[in-house]
């Protein structure tokens, strides 16, 4: 026990490597750009306070939206997605598998749950003891269920989901700002540099590697952000493009795909003077998402008033139940 305890604390310090590397890139990049670069070479005034002010500028959101995406927590299901302790009682205690099942699919009734298990059955979760809403996944390094899991990032050393996603992506689109602008306003300077017209010091070195890994990174986001736009614009995660979703009728990789204007909404929300800005804006609260299939949502009350399956303040359940979900269904304990 002790030596696991050990390994879990090891692995969580290691597990912040990749963010010290990046933050330890972008702190000499500010010293490069500003005291090297603006500060010691450039010599016309107003161009060394231009770009500083736009530098400082890109630094903030760039800053910010990585600071949101690293410390944003992950969300969780809620625990009307969890086993009750009556629930979690009765199921312990039935020795007889079907029994078991049909408990889980009482509770699944009250629940809008859509999505199955490869196998068709209803997913659940036998580490966190729920029920999984559609999308969510339990990942292994967070040791929890993740509302729309994405991924799990290790340069943000969390998981990108429901509740940090336009987080993450609005820290790709600045880093790429960022990236851009250093080096569209090194690269003067930088061949300067190269053919000998400035004198080689400090400064050669800084402004020569800080083209360099401007451009370096730049191209790596280039990808990871476009490939990131096209699964907001199908409405899907990496875990589902890598894997459809599975249905009551089976597999649909658009299952979620409701329009790409719609989409967006989703992940940046209807004010669009909030989506470049690193502030909570995504619709609903992760737990159950409009399908492309508008009939299949028509028939369940529940996603047309969100608030007929939250608790209410007395602690009582308010709504009818969801769409009966099929007795024959099983139910499949994934990790």
């Amino acid at each position: 026990m002790a030596l696991s305890r050990g390994l879990r604390c090891c692995q969580r310090v290691f597990s912040w490597i990749p963010v010290l590397i990046i933050t330890a890139v972008v702190l000499w990049s500010y010293y490069a750009y500003v005291f090297e670069l603006c500060l010691f070479t450039i010599t016309n005034t107003l161009e060394k306070v231009a770009y500083l002010l736009l530098f400082h500028v890109c630094f903030v959101m760039f800053s910010w939206t990585y600071w949101k995406s690293i410390f944003t927590p992950p969300a969780s299901p809620c625990k009307k997605f969890q086993l009750s302790y009556s629930d979690k009682q009765r199921y312990e205690m039935e020795d007889r598998p079907d029994a078991q099942k049909q408990i889980l699919v009482e509770i699944a009734k009250k629940l809008p749950i859509f999505t199955r298990a490869q196998s068709g059955a209803i997913r659940f979760c036998d580490r966190c003891q729920v029920l999984k809403p559609d999308r969510c996944h339990h990942c292994s390094v967070c040791e929890m269920c993740v509302l729309k899991m994405d991924h799990h990032c290790p340069w943000v050393n969390n998981c990108v989901g429901f509740s940090n996603y336009k987080f993450f992506l609005l820290f790709l689109a600045y880093s790429m700002v960022y990236c851009i602008f250093i080096a569209a306003t090194v690269f003067q300077y930088f061949l300067k540099f190269w053919e000998g017209v400035l004198p080689n010091g400090p400064a050669k070195f800084h402004v020569l590697f800080l083209m360099f890994v401007a451009l370096m990174f730049f191209v790596s986001l280039m990808f990871l952000f476009g490939y990131h736009c096209w699964l907001v614009a199908k409405n899907r995660s990496t875990l589902e493009a890598f894997s459809a979703p599975f249905f009551a009728n089976g597999p649909d990789k658009n299952g979620f795909n409701v329009g790409m204007r719609r989409n967006l909404e989703q992940v940046f929300g209807e004010n669009r003077r909030l989506w470049f800005i690193p502030v909570f804006t995504s619709q609903g609260n992760g737990h159950y998402f409009p399908l492309k299939n508008r009939s299949s949502e028509s028939q369940n009350p529940l996603l047309a008033n969100e608030d007929m399956w939250e608790e209410s303040d007395d602690g009582s359940e308010e709504g009818s139940l969801a769409e009966d979900v099929d007795p024959s269904v099983t139910i499949e304990m994934e990790e």
